[in-house]
């Protein structure tokens, strides 16, 4: 590995400490070397400010003076809350900026780049490209499509069964090792999103629950006919973790003023029926740009088949159900996974004897 891709990877491990905590900015990592010393570095801090190259900068003082920057994501070239990270970066003097990614944001897109370049500073773009797409995707489709990225997040028996039969109680499959990394990844999104189905047959809470873990994601239903039961624990806790329902159109009024009562917020879909694609619209509006779907059969299949489910990531259990049950997803929602044409499989682990696989979309 080159020095180039050594830095970069370690400045995209640095930028993904803050995934779901600086929206609607990306977290953006960046790293200050000199003579192949690390002399400073920066994630973009929760709420979106500083920005990564002004703490990578600061860190590294005078020092920075014709060293090399490493950052994942194009250096910003406009004037916002705060001045221009390219404008930083020329005023530090540093020799060479390395970016794994050109910025789609309209703001931006190579403006960042060219202004480096006008002022003398060697550019050097696309190391690390790949993974700088996957770590700022939901930022990508933001600027480009208006909605978060989504990942979709399920969990099944080893004969594929995401629950029992209508009546049956709530299965836990998966071990504690596995739940554990679930609560990571809720933190790492800002908003968790489930169907209606989900809410009614498990009861969930939706929060982050580990120790150092502080984040309070937005917790979403898709509920066209407005059935989430007042006595949920979604609508217990509403006031203490924010909570979102979109509902249809005519959906019944009295239902709404109950959640409101709650402290849930309620938003009204075009038609009678919630659309994922307008639901994630509507988040996109809210400045969300990472949503964890937790959504069960119905939806995990919808986003699939809708080409909205840009990471899947699928938790098997050791144990078969052992009887019939809901499968996991809908045998298209399978076959799109399969389909390389469709999705890429990405890197699979073991979490105690629950095993993942994940896929992007290709």
């Amino acid at each position: 590995m080159s020095d180039d891709a050594r830095f970069m990877a370690a400045a995209l491990s640095l930028g993904r400490r803050n995934l779901g905590l600086t929206a609607p900015n990306p977290s953006v990592g960046a790293l200050v070397v000199r003579d192949r010393v690390v002399i400073g570095g920066g994630v973009t801090a929760p709420g979106g400010r500083p920005h990564a190259e002004t703490l990578a900068l600061a860190e590294a003082g005078e020092a920075a003076r014709g060293a090399t920057v490493y950052v994942t994501l194009e250096p910003c070239s406009h004037h916002g809350q705060t001045p221009p990270c390219a404008e930083a970066l020329i005023a530090a003097g540093v020799a060479r900026v390395v970016c794994a990614l050109q910025d789609p944001d309209p703001r931006v897109s190579g403006r960042g780049l060219a202004l480096l370049r006008a002022a003398g500073i060697e550019v050097v773009i696309g190391i690390g490209a790949e993974e700088a797409g996957r770590d700022h995707l939901g930022h990508i489709l933001s600027a480009t499509e208006g909605r978060p990225m989504v990942t979709l997040k399920l969990a099944r028996t080893a004969d594929g069964f995401a629950a029992g039969d209508e009546h049956d109680p709530r299965l836990a499959i998966t071990g504690e090792i596995a739940n554990r990394r679930v609560q990571t990844l809720r933190a790492m999104h800002e908003a968790i999103m489930v169907g209606v189905g989900t809410a009614l047959g498990d009861d969930p809470l939706l929060t982050v629950r580990q120790n150092g873990l502080d984040q309070r994601p937005l917790r979403v239903v898709l509920d066209s006919a407005l059935r989430l039961p007042l006595e949920s624990r979604l609508a217990a806790t509403a006031g203490q973790h924010p909570t979102l329902v979109i509902a249809g159109a005519n959906a019944p009024a009295e239902r709404e003023a109950g959640l409101r009562a709650r402290g849930i917020e309620v938003e009204r879909a075009a038609g009678n029926c919630v659309d994922l694609g307008e639901a994630l619209r509507r988040l996109g509006r809210r400045g969300i740009t990472r949503v964890l779907s937790e959504g069960g059969p119905a939806v995990g299949s919808a986003l699939i088949r809708a080409g909205l489910a840009d990471e899947v990531i699928l938790f098997t259990a050791e144990k078969p159900l052992g009887r019939q049950g809901r499968p996991a997803l809908e045998p298209d929602a399978l076959a799109a996974l399969a389909d390389p044409a469709r999705f890429r499989e990405g890197a699979g682990a073991l979490y105690g004897t629950d095993a993942l696989r994940s896929w992007w979309k290709a």
